[in-house]
């Protein structure tokens, strides 16, 4: 099969090649799908599960990419809750070989059933962005209909989903980003808009919580923006010194089937609308991993045609 290879650290998505590899077999409990489309998150180069083993053992080179949608072609032993032939998406475990390529082994609970009036490409959409933000608000930000979200990133892949989700449970949402998302940052719902580069983030205050993809200085500042009781979750580690009447919380996404099925019910309703910047073949995938412009939104890998 054809697969997206990565062996150096230090060189990024540069160092991307696309090589032959034998076909996964499936492993107890596991299924083999013919991956249709992939997503990939730049970071994940920087993620020690992408360059080493459990036991921190050197496991490159090791083929990137968590997210899917494709048709199961085979079932590991002892595997039930799928079939041959069915259509699944979901999220591959952080230390096996992932989604960029023509066919992966995974775990059978973390996939969900992908239906079939939506798309392969919206499918491998959705696993981390939506699982993201449902966990971060819904688990770590118990948020509730009335509260204030300020929402970093408001027009990226994660935020965009952070604030249809959040205003569909009834909250109120102040967005931020560079100046060039505002407009998308509205259009996803939010109701005000902060610009990080000329925009003052204090003049935002009384917030029940700040949902944090930058972390740094802005995560620093934003904590001081959050009422007495509020809560602080950060997707880019832990808080730095937050203040004492604010419940920082700091998670890394997991797969959940129920919770993909929640999401995908509200994407084939109309209710959530994934945000995505650019749509490439396997064969292009390393030209599209360094983009020589910025794109807003989640690049996809379509793997078929």
């Amino acid at each position: 099969m054809k697969a997206i290879v990565v062996t150096d650290q230090a060189a990024g998505t540069a160092g991307m090649t696309l090589v032959e590899r034998r076909e996964p077999q499936a492993a107890i409990n596991d299924v083999v799908v013919q991956v249709h489309a992939s997503g990939f998150v730049p970071t994940e180069l920087a993620w020690p599960s992408t360059w080493t083993d459990r036991l921190d053992r050197d496991r490159t080179p090791s083929i990137p990419g968590h997210e899917l949608a494709g048709v199961v072609t085979t079932l590991g032993y002892g595997t039930t809750g799928l079939s041959v032939g069915q259509r699944v998406f979901g999220l591959a475990d952080w230390y096996r070989d992932g989604t960029l390529a023509e066919y992966v082994a995974i775990e059978a609970r973390n996939l969900a059933p992908l239906p079939g009036d939506v798309d392969f490409t919206v499918g491998a959409s959705l696993p981390i962005s939506g699982l993201t933000a449902w966990q971060g608000l819904f688990e770590h930000g118990r948020v509730q209909a009335g509260q204030s979200v300020l929402v970093h990133g408001a027009a990226g892949a994660v935020g965009s989903m952070v604030t249809q989700l959040a205003r569909e449970a009834g909250a109120y949402i102040i967005g931020t980003g560079r100046a060039a998302d505002r407009q998308k940052a509205l259009d996803f719902g939010a109701k005000e808009f902060v610009d990080l580069e000329t925009d003052a983030l204090e003049d935002v205050g009384g917030i029940d919580l700040v949902f944090d993809v930058i972390g740094g200085d802005i995560g620093k500042r934003s904590a001081r923006l959050i009422r007495a009781g509020g809560r602080l979750v950060s997707i880019v580690g832990p808080a730095e010194a937050p203040p004492a009447d604010v419940l920082a919380v700091d998670f890394v996404v997991e797969s959940n089937r129920a919770q993909l099925s929640e999401i995908v019910q509200r994407v084939k309703d109309g209710r959530l609308r994934t945000n995505i910047g650019n749509i490439a073949t396997l064969d292009e995938a390393v030209a599209a991993f360094n983009p020589s412009r910025r794109i807003s939104g989640k690049t996809i890998i379509r793997v078929r045609p």
